[in-house]
């Protein structure tokens, strides 16, 4: 799916309380989750580890900055980056698979891949952009979105956007 729409991080639930919910979804269905991630640096297994308990649920996190840690870590091929930048829908698919494969016993994993800014964007990549790909027993899933701000309000919006799309997909 592909969103080009300009999104703030939505007021109603902060990361901790969309994280609190993650958990018990994921604790419910006895599944571990982890991250890939590289624009927001470690965010997301932050926000995810901030709550206690949470070597219950919570597997482990990559963080992949750059294009090398993507290949060694993930096993995502360097001649797909090559081919399609490293922001991009087919390296946030492979970013998730990886981040399955690399982490048994792990049911759902998070991958991000963006360009936070301030610098770095491009007229078909603009700062602000960010590829999601989630990984839900099975199933990936892929999600392009930009949003607007500095650096922080970036990468705070693509943890929020990441956390509360896994709470959609993992279901009551």
């Amino acid at each position: 799916m592909d969103s080009s729409s300009t999104l703030l991080p939505l007021p109603e639930q902060d990361a901790a309380a969309l994280v609190a919910v993650v958990a018990g979804r994921l604790l419910k269905k006895g599944w571990m989750l982890s991250t890939a991630e590289s624009c927001t640096g470690g965010l997301i297994a932050a926000a995810c580890t901030e709550l206690a308990g949470s070597s219950a649920w919570f597997e482990r996190g990559f963080i992949t900055y750059s294009n090398a840690a993507k290949t060694e870590l993930l096993g995502v091929a360097a001649a797909l980056i090559d081919a399609n930048g490293a922001v991009s829908e087919p390296v946030a698919r492979a970013m998730a698979a990886g981040a399955i494969a690399r982490s048994a016993p792990s049911r759902a994993a998070i991958a991000v891949t963006g360009i936070a800014g301030p610098t770095g964007g491009t007229a078909e990549k603009p700062v602000g952009t960010v590829w999601f790909g989630w990984s839900v027993d099975g199933q990936i899933r892929t999600e392009r979105r930009r949003f607007d701000g500095d650096r922080a309000t970036v990468r705070a919006a693509t943890v929020h956007y990441a956390l509360q799309t896994l709470v959609e997909l993992l279901g009551e």
